[in-house]
């Protein structure tokens, strides 16, 4: 594209006043410690996926078609690139034994953390690709070697990992000593605290004495943390595949990862019959890094000469996940080890103590 959006006041002004008033009114309807239930999982989900389209339809009035297409098909693929790192949260939870509205207070701050790195990694990569135009294969390699990554876990056999084990958790242990048991919605306890429950239960042992002992919330947070960040060194540069312009990839990205606590419940519930969806996100994640190779081929080789229009990659995208889709509807695999499958997500749940 000749034009480019630049940082136009009026959009960032529109885009951070919604975002913005979105969170503050999620997290005051979800104030109280309940359990998230599907049907409001559902609404929360629809609410900013509205959000999203009401963006693209500004974008498109105020701006140009094309731009507005640019944020939709970003937006798109980080949703899907999403949906593969939603299942790793529900390993990580169980892991942890965390359950219910303990999950939405997680996924708030792990949401938030994700908001600040993804702005980090937006910069340098955009950044990157004004150093050289080579940068574009390398970012084409990476998006290919992550599609290749989940092809190669789709039909795997092997067993949740137990991240309550991950180098996370033994880097956190190593800094703040563990007090094994929840505390509420507490992440840390007081040294008061836990002096008081180890004398009445001697069944309870801390490693050494400290002012402040994290809980199993902290080092699930830490997991989910570490976890987003590995997951954005995949997803970041794909969405950038789509459009260097840094307003419309971050606004995509924000749109597409605020709406992940509602729509981890959702997914959660929903899995097991969402069996092809990998395999739809990993042949949309080839196209990506054919769609980047082109660009770099044309901008360094003059060749072949035709690139892939903001449009059609949008129809694309959209028709790829469409398939994966309704192919998980006709063709669901078989149950042959339901029951196999329940036990690996059952955890020992630690013994939670009222606030």
């Amino acid at each position: 594209m000749e034009q480019h959006l630049g940082f136009p006041l009026e959009t960032i002004a529109i885009f951070v006043g919604v975002v913005a008033f979105s969170v503050w009114l999620d997290l005051r309807l979800h104030k109280d410690s309940e359990d998230i239930s599907i049907p409001n999982a559902v609404a929360w989900s629809l609410f900013w996926i509205f959000l999203s389209i009401a963006f693209y339809f500004y974008l498109k009035i105020h701006h140009s078609a094309e731009f507005a297409d640019l944020f939709l098909a970003g937006y798109i693929l980080e949703k899907s690139l999403s949906v593969d790192n939603l299942m790793v949260f529900v390993a990580i939870f169980a892991s942890f034994g965390i359950k219910g509205a303990l999950q939405h207070r997680i996924l708030y701050f792990g949401i938030l953390g994700a908001v600040i790195f993804r702005m980090l990694f937006i910069a340098f990569g955009t950044g990157l690709f004004g150093i050289s135009t080579w940068i574009e294969f390398v970012f084409a390699a990476i998006v290919a070697w992550t599609g290749w990554k989940m092809l190669a876990g789709v039909g795997g056999d092997d067993e949740i990992e137990d991240y309550s084990d991950h180098w996370s958790v033994r880097l956190t242990q190593k800094l703040v000593p563990i007090f094994p048991r929840l505390h509420g919605h507490h992440f840390v306890v007081s040294h008061g605290h836990v002096k008081t429950v180890v004398e009445q239960d001697s069944s309870i042992s801390v490693a050494r004495e400290a002012m402040v002992y994290a809980t199993p919330m902290l080092l699930c947070l830490v997991c989910i943390e570490v976890s987003d960040i590995i997951f954005a060194f995949d997803s970041v540069p794909a969405v950038i595949a789509v459009t260097r312009e840094p307003l419309l990839v971050y606004s995509a990205v924000i749109f597409a990862i605020l709406g992940l606590r509602s729509l981890y419940f959702v997914l959660a519930a929903a899995q097991k019959y969402l069996v092809h969806l990998d395999k739809a996100v990993a042949a949309l994640l080839f196209f990506i890094a054919f769609k980047l190779a082109l660009q770099a081929s044309n901008h360094i080789f003059h060749w072949p000469g035709w690139e892939i229009s903001a449009n059609l990659s949008l129809m694309i995208i959209l028709g790829t996940l469409a398939v994966g889709v309704i192919a998980s509807l006709l063709l669901p695999e078989k149950e042959d080890a339901e029951e196999g499958e329940g036990a690996k997500l059952e955890k020992a749940e630690p013994r939670r103590e009222e606030p």
